[in-house]
């Protein structure tokens, strides 16, 4: 593959796999030698000749779009914090920075929000705000061969406004669209350098040791479930003798196994953590719930909302599909409920943690917060040396204690893919978490990153949400 080193100059980029001899390069006015870089084992810092994913670097200021996409989390604003001052610094490469009103939709119906109105206040204040400052979408764009018309409509809009960066906000659907946008761009013949921001709060996205938006969930579940199963136990003698804790997690059960931190000797709760990865069996199931009341005084269920019987069908599926063509889940806790007082007759009480897991930044991990800002960064950082079509990615140096530096790697590698929970991280049993397991989840909910308060609640911030006037003459209609 060529391409052009910083000075203009034609250059052969080496294959992937192929060791990179480092070349003499200048850095705070001395000329030092940067290390050698393998294949994709690129890090933001890297001159860009390293990197197979590299383009030629700007030579003229274009506009920079960011979008949120998917459901939110406590910390995605965090990463669009890192975005937008990373990208105001740059302003030898960037002009404006855009954000799309309500996601991808923004981009398509030509709503962008000019974010250069909005205050320095105001964009510190989104790393300690939870959900999406500028709204987000479930709006999957089809294939290429599908639907070809939205894919050129978001160049049209991006030619219109002079827009030659793109920055995507979301999870593995959503760093498909990226990829295509950056090939369709090529194709029409206006290149614009795509980068993903990690954002998911199920931890399911490949090549990544996390995902900015899980840490602080797990935070959550893990002492959700230590409180309420204090509560349960204080009443156990005379009352509930059954709590079922519904969370998310549609086909990987790594938030579920955050509620395993909970615990940590023999009888602790949770007593039960029902997986995606194991299928569910219903006389074994009900067999450990008796035995466990029988043996502790009460049982305390976690049970993600993807559990599905050895057939794949999920407990609690509502025959129904969302934008991303999901199945639509019904409520898994009120059915697994149900299922032990028919078995038993036990006195029960369940809860969805629902929104509340995924929204509460009063009780972020502040590791997560971090990382959310770091990915953010990283990204804009990434796009303005040439680096297109790649996604910054944790990388794990050492858990004890937690080190942690960010990489990147092509989004073709995540693209609509799936890291589920490890065998080797679930007891042999199916219910529980094992000590290794623990090791990788303690560090991604250490520490506190409290929110300011005012008269007793988060003081969190709000956008003004400025539009940019629209340029084009065709509407987009959804």
């Amino acid at each position: 593959m060529e391409t052009f080193d910083t000075l203009g100059r034609l250059v052969t980029l080496p294959a992937p796999g192929d060791e990179v001899k480092p070349p003499p390069h200048w850095r705070d006015g001395r000329r030092v030698r940067l290390q050698r870089a393998v294949g994709y084992a690129c890090a933001p810092s890297d001159h860009p000749r390293n990197c197979p994913m590299a383009t030629k670097k700007a030579t003229s200021k274009k506009n920079a779009f960011y979008a949120q996409s998917g459901g939110v989390s406590a910390v995605i604003n965090a990463s669009a914090c890192g975005v937008i001052e990373t990208a105001m610094r740059q302003s030898r490469y960037i002009g404006k920075v855009y954000a799309g009103r309500d996601g991808i939709v923004g981009a398509l119906t030509e709503d962008l929000i000019d974010v250069s109105r909005e205050s320095p206040a105001v964009i510190r204040g989104l790393k300690h705000t939870p959900a999406g400052a500028f709204g987000s979408a479930r709006f999957k764009l089809k294939g290429l061969d599908q639907n070809r018309a939205e894919y050129e409509r978001l160049i049209e809009v991006f030619r219109a406004h002079d827009i030659g960066y793109f920055f995507y906000n979301g999870g593995n659907d959503s760093m498909d669209t990226a990829l295509k946008v950056s090939q369709i761009g090529e194709a029409l013949g206006y290149p614009i350098t795509c980068v993903g921001v990690p954002k998911t709060v199920d931890n399911d996205l490949p090549h990544t040791d996390c995902c900015p938006g899980f840490g602080s969930v797990a935070k959550y579940i893990a002492v959700s479930t230590r409180e309420a199963a204090l509560d349960v136990a204080s009443m156990a003698r005379t009352s509930t003798k059954v709590f079922v804790f519904e969370v998310m997690g549609r086909h990987a059960g790594w938030i579920a196994a955050a509620a395993g931190l909970a615990g940590r000797k023999t009888g602790e709760p949770p007593h039960i953590i029902l997986f995606p990865e194991i299928p569910f069996d219903r006389d074994r199931f009900l067999e450990r719930v008796k035995q466990c009341v029988a043996t502790v005084g009460y049982c305390v269920v976690v049970v993600s909302e993807g559990s599905a019987y050895p057939d794949g069908k999920f407990l609690a599926e509502a025959g129904t599909r969302d934008a991303f063509g999901h199945s639509q889940l019904g409520g898994v806790a009120p059915v697994v409920a149900d299922m032990i007082r028919q078995a038993h007759g036990y006195k029960y009480h369940w809860a969805v943690a629902d929104y509340l897991q995924r929204s509460a930044r009063h009780i972020a991990s502040k590791v997560d917060v971090e990382q959310a800002y770091a990915v953010g960064k990283a990204a804009v950082e990434l796009a303005v040396k040439g680096v297109n079509a790649v996604m910054p990615v944790i990388v794990r140096k050492a858990s004890r204690p937690y080190k942690w530096t960010v990489g990147h790697v092509p989004l073709a590698e995540v693209a609509n893919r799936e890291k589920k929970l490890p065998p080797e991280y679930i007891t042999p049993d199916g219910f529980g978490i094992t000590e290794a397991c623990r090791r990788y989840l303690e560090p991604l909910v250490a520490g506190e990153a409290y929110p300011p308060y005012r008269d007793g609640l988060p003081d969190y911030v709000r956008i003004k949400g400025s539009p940019v006037r629209r340029r084009l003459k065709t509407e987009f209609k959804l």
